[in-house]
């Protein structure tokens, strides 16, 4: 393992290390559990998000969180996020991304085994551009005791913006879906598109022109196979001008293959300097509220997530990079 700096914040550990074209960036975090950040009434969890307070994380064998880079930087020029400001999306190397897993691991030599190791291709880059993630999901699925002696659930996850410059967007979503989450998987792996509004322009504008639009996604989504355990996620991102019209919505994507999640924008240093905020987000449920019920009425499953001051400031949230220059708003400690 060759780190060459690891920040410790309240929730966890983001960590730069050396891969083969550079210097790349990996999280390992901790999780506070689903009561507490998360409201989902499909799951039975009714209580209304107003503001989710700093605290422990649970034992991390109950849940790990790595969450890695599949680019150095990112070419997508998403108007919420850092990490463009860390160069262009050069991809990484199969070994870069095992390697940022076997480090995370290796932070807690005491461990041999969680119940639940999530594996987010989502710190740094646009994975869809990499053919190595889907390579290093398998890898991870076949031989994950090559890096633990024992192991729980593994979770792989694909945050994508569904970029439209991708000629292998299509199949890497098919592979995804079908051999890795579907097959090898039996469910348990995840995929998510960002979506943030339902409106073409503000989408236009947040994505810099980058992303497709709703209908060439769902277009995309009718021929993905049914998922195999959780459906497929439709990540909104909210801000106090973003729109999500669940009739729409509803009649792009079929609520039975699709799920909604809705989140505050992350307070990174773009969201600020471009003055894309949520307000409120962080105290109560109101921001959500409209939405949430919309959606459950269009017939989705929603879940609404809730980070709290420590996770966001401590960076550890999507659209962050110390890459970028920037460090935790929290009380950290250099390792």
């Amino acid at each position: 393992m060759n780190l060459i700096k690891n920040v410790k914040v309240p929730t966890g550990n983001i960590c730069i290390m050396q891969g083969e074209k550079g210097p790349i960036e990996f999280l390992v975090v901790g999780d506070y559990g689903k009561s507490l950040n998360i409201k989902a009434d499909f799951l039975g969890i009714t209580k209304d998000l107003n503001g989710v307070p700093n605290g422990d994380i649970m034992p991390l064998t109950e849940k790990m969180v790595i969450t890695i880079s599949t680019q150095y930087g990112c070419s997508m020029g998403c108007k919420f996020c850092d990490v463009p400001l860390v160069g262009p999306g050069t991809n990484a190397t199969y070994y870069d991304m095992l390697n940022q897993i076997k480090s995370g691991l290796a932070l807690h030599p005491e461990l041999d085994y969680s119940k639940r190791l999530n594996i987010h291709f989502a710190r740094m880059g646009e994975p869809t551009f990499n053919g190595n993630v889907l390579d290093v999901a398998a890898c991870l699925k076949r031989n994950i005791y090559d890096f633990w002696s024992k192991s729980g659930t593994v979770h792989p996850v694909v945050s994508t913006m569904m970029p439209k410059n991708n000629k292998h967007l299509v199949k890497f979503l098919q592979i995804w879906t079908l051999d890795i989450k579907n097959r090898l998987y039996q469910g348990e792996a995840g995929l998510q598109f960002s979506i943030n509004s339902t409106d073409e322009a503000q989408r236009n504008e947040m994505f810099s022109g980058n992303a497709l639009t709703l209908e060439e996604i769902s277009e995309i989504g009718k021929y993905l196979p049914f998922p195999h355990g959780r459906k497929y996620a439709l990540n909104f991102a909210l801000a106090d001008e973003y729109i999500i019209d669940a009739e729409k919505l509803r009649k792009l994507f079929d609520p039975n293959k699709f799920m909604v999640k809705i989140t505050p924008l992350h307070k990174t240093k773009s969201c600020d300097d471009n003055g894309i905020i949520t307000t409120n987000g962080y105290e109560a449920f109101t921001p959500y509220q409209d939405a949430e019920r919309d959606l459950k009425k269009a017939g989705f499953d929603v879940i609404v997530f809730v980070p709290s001051y420590d996770e966001d400031l401590g960076m550890i949230t999507c659209g962050n990079a110390i890459l970028a220059g920037n460090l935790p708003k929290v009380k950290y400690e250099i390792l």
